[in-house]
This record gives structure tokens, C-alpha cells and sequence, in this order.
């Protein structure tokens, strides 16, 4: 396998994997650090997740959640991008095994994120659709739209009933969201774009295999977002799992079964990462890293975002997979590089919970900021200010809060393209 050519340094070479919230946020307070630093990602560009299923409803367009690698970290002087995928890790040559080559590395960094996680269902990984990707995002887009307009012209009362009910599997933040802007769709926008549909035979079931909705929020934000749901017309099914899907018909676990060409499998994630590390190094699908987030039995190896499991006494299993816990770890474990490179003694890593949210649509939000819980309007706005300056580059932040604006004030989201249409049989071709 050739060599990656890179500009000759000097200094060691840090090499990234992963150009989401954390490798992005280590880049950037490395930029004056003694190192050349080497980011990998298989896309050229990051995009901002929390907002994925915006472009899957037709709220956004790609474009205003994805930011390009090399113009966002341009300043950075001693940053190099390559755009590849890499497939594995030789811990004993030091060096990492990619489609464009090979590269050797003084320290690495695994900061690759998740991926959807089906549980082994291999009906369900064959024919749901994942939201991890734009590329995933704009399939359902094209798919959701393409079964209204087949569903405009078909006079079969059973492909009409399969293409007009949409299926969400999973009843976390992802899975609520998700709900709650296709009951929006439903409410006020394809009424008026398909006027000769009857969209009371529209049914949106969100479905969740434990006894509430929000797990890992309060029960006051699990009440709220039920509520909030069903003002939706959204149909909650609680405690009920997907057993089988063939793409047309789900089957549940209480024997039931949902006719539908749309399941969105919004149910877990599970860690990403290249072959190479050792499978004592592994823990259910992540990388275990201690309080620096080096990854256990490696010295110059670490891991930082969805992909590390790091636990303590308040994180047994490790902390959650959130943007948050990502940008603090990148941000913490480059403090650690510039103090490793002063010989001084490193930091633990400590997560400073700022608080959980979710919106459900227009005016309609919960949130759980430690003692403090509440929902509706004045959440709504808290998750939308969140969310907008979390959002990489100002050009992005400008046109989502214009989408969000004029949607807000004329009822519409303008972005109902088919950009390119959407075949089954090509469903989950791309790899995650």
C-alpha cells in the first residue's frame, strides 16, 4: 500500500480520525501546538446531526447543516485534510490503513463517532431507513415525497394505506423530533400540496420499546412529550418492538402488524471505529479509555466522543453519546497534549452536564436543565438558541434561522424537492 504523501514536519505527527464535534473542536485548540496534525474523514465536510431529520422533513437543506473540513479549519496552519475512509489500525507499525494509502503516526486519535445500531436484524437493516448521513436524510426526503405523489395516482386502497403511513422506530430525542415534524407536515403543509389526499388515513406511530418516551430525560419531560405528540396526531405505542420488517409490513412483538413503505429506524447507535485494536480494548461496540481517554492498553492511542466508553461513579456504563460530552472530551484531551508537551501532569476528564432537550415541533419543547424542568413555548425558543449557535459557520446560522422564520410565520417549509429520486433496491448501499 502506497504512502499518503504529506508536507515534511519536523514535529510528530497526530493523526485524527473523524472530522465531527470532537475531532474538529481537537484541531482547533491544537492549532499551535508543537505537532503536524493529520485529519482523516471520509467526507469533506462536518455536519451538524442534531438537525439531520430537519432535512429528512424538508425544514432545511443540506447545505445549512454541513460545513466544508477545509474552509472551517483553514486558520489552523499546521492541519493537513485528507478525505478517505480508513479500514484499520497496525498498533505495532504505527500506522493506519486507508482507501487513498497509508500513513505512519506518533499519536492517533479515534474520533469516528456512531453509527445505527439494528440489533442484528437483518430484515430491519435490509429495508428501514437510518438517519445518520445527509445522504440518508435525503433518501427519506426524496422517498416521503415520491410515495405522495404515487400515492396522488394509485386507486389500490392497500398500496395507498402503505405509502401513506410512516413508521418511526425509536422514542429518544432523534425518534421524538422526527415525530413531531412529519405531525407538522401532516398538519399544515401536505394537506395544501395534495389536496386530493384524504389525510385523515395518514398515521404516524411512533413506536418504543420501554415503558416511556425521553429514557435518558425526566419523567416530566417524557409526560410533556407524549402530550405534546398526540396534539400531533401522532400515534405512541410504548413498550412495543419491531420484530421483522420486509418493507412493506412491520411486524410487532404484541402481533400486530403496520402496513407501511416508510420505517425510520431512529432505535440506537453503536460505536464505528477501523480494525486494528484489540478486542479487550472493546466494550459493547466502543472503545474503553481512561479519565485522559487513552484507549486501554495503548499508550499513544485515544478515543474521544460516541466512541469512547469512559466510566466513573456517576457514568458506570460511560457518558452519553451526545455533541456535548464529544466537544468537551476534544476539548479536554488537547489541554492535555499542550500540557503533556510542558511535562506537566495530565487532567482527568470531569463532564459538565449543561442539561437535555428536545423539540416536538412549533412552540413545542422540553427541556431539563439539572433541578430546573420545564416545556412549550419558552423551551422551544431555549432549544432553538442552543441549537442555532451550536451550528458551524455564520453563513449556516443565517439560513437556518431564515428557514426557521419563514416557516414559523407562513406555515411552510419551502425545501419539498425531489432532488434526486430515491430507488429501493439501492436502500442502505452507502456504508455508515
Amino acid at each position: 500500500m502506497k504512502n499518503i504523501p504529506v508536507p515534511e514536519s519536523k514535529n510528530p505527527r497526530l493523526i485524527i480520525i473523524g472530522g465531527g464535534f470532537a475531532g474538529i473542536k481537537l484541531v482547533k485548540k491544537l492549532a499551535r501546538a508543537p505537532l503536524q496534525i493529520v485529519l482523516f474523514d471520509r467526507n469533506n465536510y462536518h455536519t451538524f446531526q442534531p438537525l439531520l431529520y430537519q432535512v429528512a422533513t424538508a425544514g432545511l437543506e443540506p447545505d445549512s447543516i454541513a460545513d466544508p473540513l477545509r474552509k472551517q479549519l483553514e486558520p489552523v496552519k499546521n492541519f493537513i485534510f485528507r478525505m478517505g475512509e480508513v479500514y484499520s489500525v497496525d498498533t505495532k507499525s504505527q500506522s493506519i490503513q486507508t482507501e487513498i494509502g497509508e500513513m505512519s503516526y506518533d499519536y492517533l486519535v479515534i474520533a469516528t463517532g456512531s453509527k445505527t445500531n439494528y440489533f442484528g436484524n437483518e430484515s430491519i437493516m435490509a429495508n428501514a431507513f437510518p438517519l445518520k448521513q445527509i445522504p440518508q436524510a435525503l433518501d427519506l426526503r426524496s422517498h416521503i415525497l415520491q410515495n405522495f405523489e404515487a400515492a396522488n395516482i394509485t386507486d389500490d386502497p392497500e398500496k395507498l394505506e402503505s405509502m401513506m403511513n410512516i413508521a418511526i422506530v425509536g422514542g429518544g430525542p432523534t425518534g421524538v423530533e422526527v415525530a413531531g415534524a412529519l405531525g407538522e407536515l401532516k398538519k399544515n403543509i401536505l394537506p395544501s400540496d395534495y389536496p386530493e389526499l384524504d389525510f385523515d388515513q395518514m398515521n404516524i406511530i411512533l413506536l418504543e420499546g420501554a415503558p416511556r418516551l425521553l429514557g435518558a430525560m425526566s419523567e416530566f419531560a417524557s409526560k410533556k412529550a407524549l402530550k405534546y405528540l398526540k396534539k400531533f396526531d401522532v400515534n405512541v405505542q410504548l413498550n412495543t418492538l419491531v420484530t421483522s420488517y420486509d418493507g412493506v409490513v412491520a411486524k410487532l412483538n404484541n402481533g400486530e402488524e403496520i402496513k407501511t413503505q416508510t420505517l425510520i429506524w431512529a432505535a440506537g447507535v453503536q460505536g464505528n471505529f477501523p480494525d486494528g485494536i484489540n478486542e479487550r480494548s472493546v466494550e459493547r461496540g466502543r472503545l474503553i479509555v481512561n479519565e485522559y481517554n487513552q484507549v486501554e492498553g495503548y499508550e499513544n492511542i485515544y478515543a474521544i466522543g460516541d466512541i469512547a466508553v469512559m466510566k466513573s461513579k456517576e457514568y458506570p456504563h460511560g457518558h452519553p453519546m451526545l455533541a456535548p460530552v464529544a466537544i468537551q472530551q476534544g476539548d479536554h484531551l488537547a489541554g492535555n497534549f499542550k500540557r503533556m508537551f510542558e511535562g506537566k501532569p495530565l487532567k482527568s476528564f470531569t463532564y459538565k452536564d449543561k442539561g437535555s432537550m428536545a423539540t416536538v415541533g412549533r412552540n413545542k419543547a422540553v427541556v431539563d436543565l439539572g433541578k430546573l424542568k420545564f416545556g412549550g413555548l419558552f423551551a422551544w425558543m431555549i432549544w432553538m438558541f442552543v441549537h442555532l449557535i451550536s451550528i458551524i459557520g455564520f453563513r449556516n446560522r443565517l439560513i437556518v434561522f431564515s428557514n426557521w422564520v419563514w416557516n414559523y410565520f407562513t406555515y411552510d417549509k419551502g425545501t419539498r424537492l425531489i432532488i434526486r429520486r430515491f430507488i429501493p433496491r439501492h436502500r442502505n448501499n452507502h456504508k455508515e
